[in-house]
């Protein structure tokens, strides 16, 4: 399947709402069709590391979120709060859940989907499962609703692959409405975005250690 490449950038205007902000760390919830960073071409540069910036002047990158998945995002506000979160990200203690829309009703209630993934370079920005030279993936899953030909799902990433959760729902046969890179025409047209929002993010704080959870509610 070839990508539906993005033809023109037009991202959403307005502030991008404020969960949580206090001297270690800012938590904002990023809407859809917004760059996490900005991209190469000069149109391209408006994106959500850049607003934070300007509400939040020396905030610093921790993760990213697809443009077209919308929901929280972590940045740090000191450098001793950016290690200390990213040394979380990387020993994946950070606890992550994202609520998709899919094609379909899964036959199981629940499950793990363990599916290694690569880069499939001849199509990138695609990836591809590959049990030959993938990294590890996993990917909890639970059914939360069913909506006529559609599933609403609770999704746990354990490891954070690029476009993981948008690989292994369509690996497990049921592709997330709305996405122009795995979604078959059908599923594609039944909804305007990308059904796929990150709706909370567990983590220790980088002042103290103690256990934090944010959320940001589910725009679909």
């Amino acid at each position: 399947m070839r990508p539906r490449l993005m033809t023109t950038y037009a991202p959403p205007d307005g502030e991008i709402p404020v969960v949580h902000a206090d001297d270690a760390m800012v938590l904002v919830d990023k809407p859809s069709g917004l760059l996490s960073v900005p991209g190469k071409p000069e149109a391209h540069w408006d994106c959500v590391a850049h607003r934070v910036r300007e509400a939040f002047p020396g905030t610093r990158l921790i993760h990213r979120l697809d443009l077209e998945t919308s929901g929280i995002m972590v940045f740090a506000r000191t450098h001793a709060a950016q290690r200390h979160i990213n040394l979380q990200f990387e020993r994946r203690v950070v606890k992550k859940r994202y609520v998709a829309r899919v094609w379909g009703r899964p036959e199981a209630d629940a499950g793990t989907i363990d599916l290694p993934m690569i880069v499939d370079w001849p199509n990138r920005p695609l990836q591809k499962i590959c049990f030959e030279t993938g990294k590890p993936a996993r990917t909890g899953w639970s059914v939360a609703v069913e909506e006529g030909l559609a599933t609403r799902i609770d999704l746990a990433p354990e490891t954070g692959r690029s476009h993981q959760l948008r690989v292994h729902m369509k690996a497990l046969g049921h592709p997330i409405l709305g996405d122009p890179f795995y979604a078959p025409d059908e599923a594609f047209a039944a909804a305007d975005r990308l059904q796929l929002h990150a709706v909370s993010l567990r983590l220790r704080h980088p002042d103290d250690g103690r256990w934090v959870s944010f959320e940001a509610p589910c725009p679909f």
